[in-house]
């Protein structure tokens, strides 16, 4: 399929995206018809009608999902850090008169965190083994997901499970051998010729690290996606123990008389 010249100009794109003229933004794209067949993985768990939920779109390239959580009612906010992304995203928005919809805005994952917006749905695709910093990452996504979250990583081979104990006594390490520990293994140099990959977790790990932030996994599309809802019966890191590690992470405030107060007890 030939593109048209107004739509090479935008040239090179990551997200093969259908537009209403009948043209499509990579139809040669490396890995198919992508992310179309990503979607088409996990629409039907995503509620038909979304008007009224407000949604966030993580690393929202060519906005791909954005536009198509959008045409489904969502107002949805989107944010990548590349220009160039954003400068097709908005373009596409607009071939499908959503531009007032989807608020387009470059900025850092972590930047979230001096916010106060919460989001209905948090989608979280392709970005999490990007990032230094992943868990907090997570965490601040966390904290802003009032419903449902879609996580998405690259991940290791395997779908090995376990019940994983509450305590480990400082003797009996050898648990952490099993094939089944949640665990993330770290990438110094680069994966696939990218510097960027930096982490790729096991289904386990994915897994726990979903549940210590407070999300519950309902729904495993494939070995790399999972839709996810606040747990009611998990408190958020922001509000546990840890709260100041957090805060302190995140550059916010915390009450030092309140840790004073501990201290004195």
């Amino acid at each position: 399929m030939s593109v048209p010249d107004h739509i090479k100009k935008l040239a090179p794109w990551f997200h093969n995206i259908h537009l209403p003229t009948g043209d499509q933004t990579a139809p040669d794209h490396f890995l198919g018809d992508f992310p179309r067949f990503k979607w088409d993985q996990i629409k039907e768990k995503i509620p038909q009608q979304l008007n009224g939920w407000k949604v966030l779109d993580v690393g929202c390239n060519a906005g791909f999902y954005s536009i198509e959580l959008a045409r489904r009612g969502a107002t949805v906010t989107a944010i990548d850090l590349d220009p160039h992304y954003l400068r097709q995203a908005r373009w596409a928005a607009r071939q499908f008169d959503l531009d007032q919809t989807i608020d387009f805005r470059q900025t850092q994952v972590y930047d979230l965190a001096r916010s106060d917006e919460t989001y209905d749905l948090v989608w979280f695709m392709g970005v999490f083994y990007h990032l230094r910093y992943p868990v907090l990452a997570l965490d601040i996504l966390a904290e802003k997901t009032e419903k449902m979250m879609v996580f998405q990583t690259f991940s290791s081979s395997g779908e090995e499970e376990m019940k994983v104990p509450d305590d480990i006594d400082f003797h009996q390490r050898e648990i952490l051998k099993n094939p089944a520990w949640p665990k993330m293994y770290f990438i110094p140099h680069r994966l696939a010729g990218d510097p960027t990959n930096w982490w790729v977790p096991n289904h386990q790990g994915i897994l726990s690290l979903l549940d210590s932030c407070g999300m519950k996994v309902e729904v495993l599309r494939d070995i790399e996606t999972y839709i996810a809802h606040k747990n009611p019966d998990r408190s958020s890191i922001a509000g546990g123990w840890n709260a100041s590690e957090f805060l302190s992470a995140t550059g916010k405030e915390w009450k030092k008389s309140a840790i004073r107060k501990t201290n004195n007890k």
